[in-house]
């Protein structure tokens, strides 16, 4: 009988909110390293270190434990934990929604009242799950997810003090444990500072009165600190000298530097109607939860606006403080817009438990005309469970594909094939995140070529950087020049001069065409180029064996469905630095060379036999 009681209390719908994501989620799992900021986190986390400012030191001791289990490469591992944390948010998602559902029905439920309400908020879960942006976070090592899940946490600790204060119960704890978990959030991401005066709305409209109760308030703040003490991770790990160790934060001027983000200068751009207009659109409801869904949202604020009247108040504050601190403080230049997206995905939380809100008030109006009619259950049950799984069933199948990333190497591959284009004991200098960050993890983690001097072009004008490699920097002429604002067209000829004498210097694609170097001649070999000292810039013919060993899997035969930005750049980093290797070839009469190597291009890109076939006439070839 016990038995029987405890499985008849298990929950199973919130179960399943937390493991149907998880399912789908390592489906389209990355199986190993991604572009932009990954390789910095998976290096960062797996030596306890510290990434790009400020730090992320809860996200970084969260995914740490994931890296012990016992399958995949660490770069896996660290996505799986990624999954684990957006499932909690969905979890969350189902959580606040059944919270609300409760709050605002006001007769006692029956029993198929309360199987609506789970199953609205199961619905809203998977819809949140399943929606583009948490999707693409959940997939690969992103703090966003663990964000949101805390931001849900304490949504849910507000609604629950509220409950029991209008009952004139007095439950405190709620509030401080909230105030610890924001402090906690901070060590996730940043952004949960906009979402600190929605909080405060909820507490103070509840009672105003409560803004005096000065011992509250300490108690709130300490809680709030206590949780901000997870900063405390990167001035003790800098101690450490940790594999990453960006900013140094040893002593308090560069905890600050790196905590206060002041590597990042602001961009002041002039900003038109067109760009106002770009900056308020990476808030897109409809594009993350379609047009059915952004009805179903609708309804659930219509139906639900008294009461639900003060959470969705809060969530329109909530709104309104990220859309002026993007738009506003930010003034987000175009090319940067797609990185403040990111930062909306506690709001899609908020979003989808309105939807459930709305798919349980059409769902009741279903069910209570159906009664109301004495129709048979039999007659309009297939009807109603359309209705709760139609914004799933929807949101997944839209999304699926082009969020699968379980066969995306290319970063993988990316980095592999760089490495192995370079010599013994090189040095290789690197531009942009997704050109440097995937070397990173397969030198420091995976303990690939380490032989080699990885060098990033854009941090050779901080000190800190210097600092962590003192073999190659220590009595470095740049110490020299630290401090004059010297733009980096002029820090990379001294970089590269001084390691000259020392052993061969390549630079990557991305730094070739970023950077003008005068007084150099390169030799191309593979997508890497090899430095001389030559003023008179002389051409040299391509080493074109390399590409033999390259590991192109998804570009030539063009089966990852997945494409990011960065994910395009190195596809046509491919395809441009093999025409450019025939085109060169050709340049210097090596004729048979460079139409050989352009027939290799068009039989395994065949993509570019257009481009080909162009720079063959030019040059009098068939």
């Amino acid at each position: 009988m016990r038995g029987k009681t405890v499985f008849a209390s298990v929950d199973i719908f919130a179960i399943l909110s937390l493991t149907v994501p998880l399912f789908v989620y390592l489906l389209t799992l990355a199986p190993s390293v991604t572009f932009f900021d990954s390789g910095e986190f998976v290096t960062a986390i797996s030596s306890l270190g510290s990434p790009h400012s400020p730090g992320y030191p809860l996200f970084v001791n969260y995914a740490k434990p994931f890296t012990f289990l016992p399958f995949g490469d660490i770069a896996f591992r660290v996505n799986f934990a990624t999954a684990v944390s957006a499932s909690l948010a969905c979890f969350g998602v189902y959580l606040l929604t059944l919270k609300l559902l409760k709050g605002a029905d006001r007769a006692v439920p029956d029993r198929t009242a309360r199987f609506l309400q789970k199953s609205a908020a199961l619905s809203a879960a998977l819809a949140f799950a399943f929606s583009s942006r948490l999707w693409l976070q959940s997939n690969h090592d992103k703090p966003y997810p663990l964000l949101t899940f805390l931001v849900a946490l304490v949504f849910l600790l507000l609604l629950n003090w509220r409950e029991a204060y209008l009952k004139g119960s007095e439950r405190p704890g709620y509030v401080y444990l909230g105030a610890l978990l924001c402090g906690l959030a901070m060590g996730a991401h940043q952004t949960i500072v906009l979402l600190l005066p929605s909080f405060a709305f909820l507490l103070l409209v509840t009672d105003w009165r409560l803004i005096a109760r000065v011992r509250e308030l300490i108690l709130s703040v300490t809680a709030f600190f206590v949780g901000f003490s997870v900063y405390l991770h990167l001035p003790i790990r800098a101690t450490q000298n940790p594999l990453l160790n960006w900013g140094d934060a040893k002593t308090l001027s560069q905890f600050l530097w790196h905590f206060l983000r002041k590597g990042y200068p602001m961009e002041q751009v002039e900003r038109d109607l067109p760009l106002l207009l770009k900056q308020l659109a990476a808030f897109n409801l409809l594009n993350e939860f379609t047009a059915p869904g952004f009805f179903l949202l609708l309804v659930g604020i219509v139906s639900n606006r008294r009461q639900s009247r003060d959470f969705l108040l809060a969530f329109g504050i909530a709104i309104a403080v990220f859309l002026a601190f993007v738009v506003g403080y930010q003034n987000t230049p175009e090319e940067m817009i797609f990185l403040t997206e990111e930062f909306f995905t506690p709001l899609y939380m908020l979003a989808a438990v309105f939807s459930g809100l709305g798919i349980y008030s059409l769902a009741k109006t279903f069910t209570d005309w159906q009664e109301a009619k004495n129709l048979p259950v039999w007659s309009v049950r297939p009807l109603l469970v359309l209705l709760l799984i139609l914004l799933p069933v929807v949101q997944c199948s839209r999304n699926y594909l082009k969020n699968d990333q379980h066969n995306n190497y290319l970063a993988y591959d990316y980095a592999v094939n760089t490495l192995h284009s370079l010599p013994p004991d090189a040095a290789l200098f690197t531009w942009g995140d997704s050109g440097a960050f995937p070397l990173w993890y397969l030198q420091g983690v995976e303990r690939l070529r380490e032989d080699l001097a990885l060098i990033h072009v854009p941090h050779l004008q901080f000190g800190w950087y210097l600092d962590s490699f003192p073999d190659l920097f220590r009595e470095s002429p740049l110490r020299k020049v630290l401090g004059q604002g010297l733009p980096l067209r002029e820090v990379l000829p001294l970089a590269v001069q001084e390691q000259l004498t020392k052993r061969p210097v390549f630079i990557d694609f991305s730094t070739r065409y970023s950077l003008e170097l005068d007084g150099f001649s390169h030799r191309q070999r593979g997508i890497c180029y090899e430095l001389y000292e030559d003023k008179r810039k002389r051409s040299y013919p391509p080493d074109v064996g390399v590409w033999e060993l390259y590991a192109l899997r998804g570009i030539v035969t063009n089966t990852i469905p997945f494409r990011d930005l960065d994910s395009d750049k190195a596809v046509q980093i491919y395809r441009y630095s093999r025409l450019e290797a025939g085109e060169t070839l050709l340049s210097l009469g090596m004729r048979r060379e460079g139409r050989a190597e352009l027939r290799k291009v068009a039989a395994q890109m065949p993509s570019l036999r257009n481009e080909v076939q162009r720079i063959l006439a030019e040059y009098g070839e068939r």
